[in-house]
């Protein structure tokens, strides 16, 4: 009888392993980037998600060239919660290429490649694809300028291509820069046809505080040009706590944030009142205080209520969560929820709300 139950434990305790792991999910395996020019170097950006139980952890990011630089998400991705692996290709020679990163995480398999592909050119003449998006005369690679997951001390680099398609000379500047973005343009002036490219630097240091920072700067069409939305590009960056001097012991002893519910589905109650209510219980499942320090909430159609910002071991509060039917609008449904925490396995922890 004793031995049938060691066995059954053991059994138990296998499946629970198996069953509980984190899970690597990237939002594409193979991207295109088409034509690309010479010399101009070009990133893709890879979105991993963890659709497994357990954070996720990307240990290391090896591209197959030394042409290409990668830059990842080094904080623990909590189940359900997104990550980035940002890949630098400059090419060094002319044609088409295929190129693979090789991913290494703490799921399984613990390897995983992605990959990119494309053609090196000496020129591009039509710039819709590599260029899509037009403001005024002007083409631009992208229209919004990304920061997630940024620790202090980092200072994380991005690029917009710029192209003139003016006939006069065109000078890119980005306009009402917060203290936080540094630029660097190269070349400073494009004639008609030429391409350029902004380097957008983010000084972490300058941030005030944890958790989502959001603002507008806005791309210059024309010496003396004037804000507005047509030429806005919208900025946000994601500021984590740095945990990566915490040793074994203290992170065997941290806190650990558990959360009754992440993705919150309000359609249905919706449909037939004006306003909706969900509870979510948080509770510290870790060793030491649990500290809540930032809760956001980005838009005006969700109102958010925490009973307490700190647990002790053990204990549980409440977040209730409430969604305004006439605010909604028409463009923006993805609603979410920002909490930084002191948990060095989920120091971002974010909450998913339908309300279509």
């Amino acid at each position: 009888m004793r031995r049938s139950f060691i066995t059954l434990y053991a059994l138990a305790a296998t499946a629970l392993t198996a069953v509980a792991q984190p899970h690597f999910t990237s939002n594409t395996e193979m991207y295109d980037f088409g034509q690309i020019e010479w010399k101009r170097p070009v990133t893709v950006q890879y979105s991993i998600t963890n659709s497994g139980n357990q954070p996720l952890v990307l240990t290391g990011v090896e591209p197959d060239c030394a042409c290409s630089v990668a830059r990842w998400t080094k904080t623990p991705i909590a189940p359900g919660a997104k990550g980035v692996v940002n890949v630098t290709f400059d090419a060094e020679a002319l044609g088409h290429f295929n190129k693979s990163v090789a991913i290494y995480s703490n799921a399984q398999p613990h390897l995983v490649y992605l990959k990119f592909n494309g053609e090196v050119v000496r020129e591009i003449k039509d710039f819709t694809k590599t260029h899509p998006y037009l403001i005024g005369q002007i083409r631009i690679d992208k229209n919004s300028l990304d920061f997630p997951d940024v620790q202090a001390g980092e200072k994380p680099v991005m690029h917009i291509g710029v192209v003139n398609l003016s006939d006069r000379p065109y000078e890119p500047v980005l306009m009402h820069l917060p203290p936080y973005l540094q630029t660097e343009v190269k070349p400073n002036v494009l004639q008609k046809g030429e391409k350029g490219v902004i380097t957008v630097t983010l000084d972490s240091e300058r941030l005030t505080d944890f958790g989502l920072t959001q603002a507008s700067v806005y791309l210059a069409r024309f010496a003396g040009d004037k804000v507005g939305d047509e030429n806005e590009i919208p900025v946000s960056a994601i500021l984590l706590p740095d945990f990566s001097g915490m040793t074994e012991t203290e992170k065997a002893n941290a806190p650990a944030i558990n959360l009754s519910i992440k993705d919150i589905d309000m359609s249905t109650v919706l449909a037939k009142k004006s306003k909706a209510r969900q509870d979510i219980i948080i509770t510290n499942t870790g060793r030491s205080p649990l500290q809540i320090s930032k809760l956001q909430v980005f838009h005006p159609a969700v109102g958010a209520s925490l009973k307490k910002s700190v647990l002790q071991p053990g204990e549980s509060t409440r977040l209730r969560v409430t969604v305004a039917k006439r605010n909604i609008g028409k463009k923006r449904r993805h609603l979410r929820l920002l909490m930084i925490t002191n948990d060095p396995m989920q120091p971002k922890v974010e909450i998913n709300i339908k309300a279509k």
